[in-house]
């Protein structure tokens, strides 16, 4: 228990430090919050995941009861950014301005941690399910489609994006742009992710992935509420690996 205690605070504290190290490049630097949010994306996927597998000894894959904690661990980082906090505390302020997205104001809180909440959701039935079928290694693919292929979306089309179209949030309604350069990434990403874990598929199931998968994951993103492409891509991406497996 001791143990447990001390990677989670770890783990908080790490999370904290980067994104209050994010939060310094855009008060000094000027660095666009589309990218430093994307850092705190990848990090709040990754160093639960690496702590509890160096130091709990946990698989790489995580069980309903460990996505659970994760959540937990997760929305327990959010709390000390609600308004009261952060507007007395200038460290804390500095931290939340990595992912305070200009656009997204005065909702940022609300939406990135509602989409947490129903991403963890929507992850324990879905691992369960795998898990039940002996496919829990094939839901490396959604996952890192979303951390790699939705992460690396947002900086490149604002770096590169050209081509522009309409997405929109649903609380309260408001128009956001996308570009199909960052739709582009998605679909690259999958690609590349599918060739890499998609090893549990035999010949034809690949080739169905290949075909299927890209473009489902790209649609996902491209036409999900505003900061709510998580969830539909685990909905999306984890139902057609389940049914290619499964039927194929």
């Amino acid at each position: 228990m001791l143990l447990i205690i001390t990677v989670t605070l770890f783990k908080l504290l790490l999370t904290f430090l980067i994104a209050y190290l994010s939060g310094l490049l855009v008060k000094y630097k000027h660095v666009k919050v589309n990218y430093t949010r994307k850092i705190d994306h990848l990090c709040l996927f990754f160093i639960p995941a690496l702590m509890d597998y160096l130091f709990l000894h946990n698989t790489v894959i995580p069980t309903s009861l460990m996505i659970i904690n994760r959540g937990l661990f997760v929305l327990s980082t959010f709390i000390i950014f609600i308004k009261p906090v952060r507007s007395r505390i200038s460290i804390i302020a500095t931290a939340f301005s990595s992912f305070d997205r200009p656009e997204d104001r005065p909702h940022t809180l609300l939406w990135y941690t509602s989409q947490i909440i129903i991403g963890y959701f929507i992850l324990v039935p879905v691992i369960s399910v795998f898990d039940k079928f002996h496919m829990l290694s094939l839901l490396s693919i959604p996952m890192l489609i979303i951390v790699f292929g939705d992460g690396l979306a947002e900086p490149i089309g604002i770096r590169f994006g050209k081509h522009k179209y309409t997405a929109y949030s649903i609380f309260p309604i408001k128009k956001y742009v996308r570009s199909l350069e960052g739709s582009l990434t998605v679909f690259i990403v999958s690609i590349i992710i599918i060739f890499i874990f998609g090893h549990p598929f035999n010949h034809t199931q690949l080739l169905i992935a290949l075909a299927t998968i890209p473009i489902a994951m790209t649609l996902a993103e491209a036409f999900s509420p505003h900061t709510w492409d998580d969830p539909l891509m685990v909905i999306i991406g984890s139902a057609l690996i389940f049914l290619i497996k499964r039927f194929v």
